[in-house]
C-alpha cells in the first residue's frame, strides 16, 4: 500500500482526466497539464512521465501501468486495459471514475471487505470478464492470504454457487445462526472474512440479484458506490431539429400558397437560367440517309 498522499494526488489525476476528457481533449495534452498541478513531493508526476512515454510510442497508458505494478495495483491496470482494447465496449470515461472513486477510497483508510465490493460491482455492471478480473482483485496489496485463498475460490465457483451464499458461510453471522441456545459457538472450520452485520446483509439477499446486494451494502454500512454510466442529454440534440422541422414546414406552406394562387412554378426548381440544353444532330433517317 502506498502513502496516503499518493492516493490523494491519483484521486486528483483521475478527477481532472474525467473532467476534461468531455471537452475532446487528447490525452497526451491532459497528462502533461495535470502533471503541473500534481505535489512534486509524490512520486506521481515520475508515473505520468512514464505514461506520456508509452502513450506517445504505443497509444496506450495500460501497458505503462503494467510495467509500473510497485505503484499502480493489478486492478488499475486491468480497468485501464479492458478500457483501451479495441473489441471492448468498456468506455474510457467509465473506466477513469471508476480509477478515481478508488483512489479517493484508498485515502480514507479502507477496508478489505468494502474494497473488494467495490471491484467486484465494478466487475459486474460493467459486464467484464471474470477470471481475468478477479486474478487482478486478488493481486490486490491491500488483501492477505485468507482473501487471496477466498478469491481464488470465488474464481472457480463463481456462476455455480450462490455469491450471497460465499458471504455468509464466511462471516461472523454463520457462527451465530448456527449457534443454539445455552450451548457455546461452534469454531469456524476457516477464517472469517465478513462480520456478522455482512453476513445478516448476505443471508437476506439470497438468491437474489448481485446489484441488490451492493446496494444493501451501501446503504446499511457506508461502503463505496460504483459510478454508472450517464445518460447522453439529448436537449442538445433538440434545437437543430427542430430547427429542421420548421425549415420543411415552411417550404411545405409556401408551395401550398403557391399552389392556391394559381399553379406552382416549377422553373425556380430548373437549373441556373441561360443555360441551354446541349445540341443533338437528328438521326440519319431523318435526314433522307
Amino acid at each position: 500500500m502506498l502513502p496516503r498522499e499518493e492516493y490523494i494526488e491519483q484521486s486528483h489525476l483521475f478527477r481532472s482526466l474525467s473532467e476534461r476528457l468531455a471537452e475532446n481533449v487528447p490525452m497526451q495534452e491532459l497528462l502533461a497539464h495535470v502533471k503541473q498541478e500534481i505535489l512534486s513531493t509524490t512520486r506521481l508526476p515520475m508515473a505520468i512521465d512514464f505514461l506520456l512515454t508509452e502513450l506517445k510510442h504505443t497509444g496506450m497508458m495500460s501497458t505503462a501501468m503494467e510495467r509500473l505494478t510497485h505503484y499502480f495495483t493489478p486492478f488499475q491496470t486491468y480497468v485501464m486495459h479492458e478500457a483501451e482494447a479495441e473489441r471492448g465496449r468498456f468506455d474510457l470515461r467509465i473506466a477513469v471514475h471508476i480509477l478515481r472513486h478508488e483512489a479517493e477510497y484508498r485515502s480514507k483508510s479502507p477496508v478489505p471487505q468494502a474494497m473488494f465490493m467495490f471491484q467486484f460491482e465494478c466487475l459486474c455492471r460493467n459486464r467484464l470478464k471474470y477470471d481475468p478480473g478477479l486474478a487482478a482483485v486478488a493481486a490486490d496489496p491491500i488483501y492477505d492470504e485468507h482473501w487471496r485463498e477466498w478469491i481464488s475460490d470465488l474464481r472457480l465457483r463463481i456462476g455455480m454457487v450462490d455469491f450471497a451464499d460465499m458471504i455468509y458461510v464466511r462471516s461472523q453471522f454463520n457462527i451465530v445462526h448456527r449457534t443454539r441456545p445455552g450451548e457455546p459457538p461452534p469454531e469456524a472450520e476457516k477464517p472469517l472474512l465478513f462480520s456478522e452485520k455482512e453476513g445478516k446483509i448476505a443471508w437476506a439477499n439470497r438468491r437474489k440479484d448481485p446489484l441488490y446486494l451492493f446496494a444493501a451494502l451501501q446503504r446499511h454500512l457506508g461502503y463505496p458506490a460504483v459510478p454508472r454510466p450517464k445518460r447522453p442529454d439529448e436537449s442538445l440534440n433538440l434545437l437543430p431539429i427542430l430547427n429542421l422541422q420548421v425549415q420543411r414546414l415552411e417550404a411545405r406552406i409556401k408551395l401550398l400558397e403557391d399552389e392556391s394562387r394559381g399553379g406552382i412554378d416549377i422553373t425556380k426548381f430548373y437549373g441556373k437560367s441561360g443555360a441551354s440544353l446541349p445540341s443533338v444532330p437528328p438521326p440519319d433517317d431523318l435526314l433522307g440517309r
